[in-house]
């Protein structure tokens, strides 16, 4: 049996090596190393995919976040209502432009966003909501568009964990999450669906306007070169990133087929455990498991993930300590949040290795081991 991981890319990079090897010799020949043709091909062929007009490639997936908040003019003081069950970069790009993250709970099945506390959540100062769509699986974006319409908010998706999942509206209308709302963002760390062989990250939007406010800031705040009409900042997607990116971008949709057929697997094998709740799957979306997350009960969620690290096998808990509880938060008031079901999720799940390489062999390894722990 070949060793386990969370994420193999070096057994993914071997199946594709001989067109990634020619793209990176063609840009280490051209000696465009920022932007060019690569950069700009790459971004046109992602919009197409993601359904979007426009994509705006950056360095990372935060950057994303934060030059999203800026092109939308939020300001210090102003308030962005987000999950706390979330990677830190949701949240922390919020507290760097001085505006107010709004800590609010999760849907305790589908571990995103919950469209009602969101409601509940609305003040005079609240310009945006960002839904995270965790794991893979989406927010509820109908309501939370919405929530959004009706009181006139901003909506930044955080689809760093969900890129090529498609939302399905109660109407058959179907759209690729990240392209919902008025900015997507995401990001190309390596161990992504779609991930480079370094840090990056993209914006989507329909808006044109917004395209041209993103664009700018991320170029330094730059109209044309050295004529710079906002503050922005320097993000760009390099060009070997991009040639990378190009050439995984025509196998996400197959990757993300073996996300789901490994999940599948899983679900066979934990689906009848009284102890082991199995990733919720919801009819309006597809989930792309990014994370292959369970939920453990009456079983010591620490101990099983020690026990399997001591028998070869690596897990994961994302994420073990929310947002709302980071001492970063204390000035913004984060202890003052009391959100039970996020507290309670974060005590309970462990994420499985799930990748594009996984084989049978493997997985029922790694089963027998959970299960081993789970039943004694």
């Amino acid at each position: 049996m070949r060793p386990l991981q969370m994420v193999d890319t070096k057994t993914q990079y071997q199946k594709i090596k001989t067109a990634v090897d020619a793209a990176v010799i063609n840009v280490l020949e051209s000696s465009v190393f920022i932007g060019g043709k690569v950069v700009s091909d790459f971004a046109d062929n992602l919009a197409k995919y993601h359904g979007s007009k426009h994509c705006i490639p950056c360095a990372n997936g935060t950057d994303a976040l934060q030059i999203a908040m800026m092109a939308l003019g939020l300001q210090p003081g102003d308030e962005v209502i987000t999950p706390s069950f979330t990677y830190i970069a949701t949240v922390e790009v919020a507290a760097l432009l001085n505006i107010k993250p709004i800590f609010v709970e999760v849907d305790a099945k589908t571990f995103c966003i919950d469209p009602a506390a969101i409601e509940k959540a609305i003040t005079s100062k609240t310009k945006a909501i960002v839904p995270v769509h965790l794991y893979g699986h989406a927010a509820n974006m109908e309501a939370i568009m919405k929530i959004a319409d009706a009181h006139n908010l901003f909506v930044i998706e955080d689809n760093a964990q969900g890129i090529g999942n498609d939302y399905i509206f109660s109407d058959g209308t179907i759209k690729k999450t990240g392209s919902i709302g008025h900015i997507g963002c995401t990001s190309f760390y390596p161990s992504k669906n779609l991930g480079a062989y370094g840090d990056g990250g993209a914006m989507f939007t329909d808006n044109d306007e917004l395209a041209v406010k993103l664009k700018m800031i991320a170029s330094h705040g730059q109209s044309k070169r050295y004529y710079h009409d906002v503050v922005g900042c320097n993000s760009r997607l390099d060009t070997l990133q991009a040639a990378i990116l190009d050439i995984k971008l025509k196998h996400l949709d197959e990757y993300i087929d073996a996300r789901r057929k490994a999940a599948d697997f899983y679900d066979n094998a934990f689906v009848n455990n009284k102890k082991i709740t199995v990733p919720f799957r919801d009819a309006n979306n597809k989930h792309v498991f990014h994370q292959y997350t369970l939920l453990v009960e009456d079983v010591d969620r620490d101990a099983l993930h020690q026990y399997l690290a001591d028998n070869g096998v690596p897990s994961m808990i994302y994420y073990p300590v929310p947002a709302h509880r980071q001492k970063m938060f204390d000035a913004f008031g984060g202890s003052n949040f009391i959100l039970p079901t996020t507290d309670w999720l974060t005590e309970r799940v462990i994420s499985l290795p799930i990748h594009t390489e996984l084989d049978e062999e493997q997985q029922s390894f790694i089963v027998s081991k959970v299960l081993e722990f789970v039943n004694k």
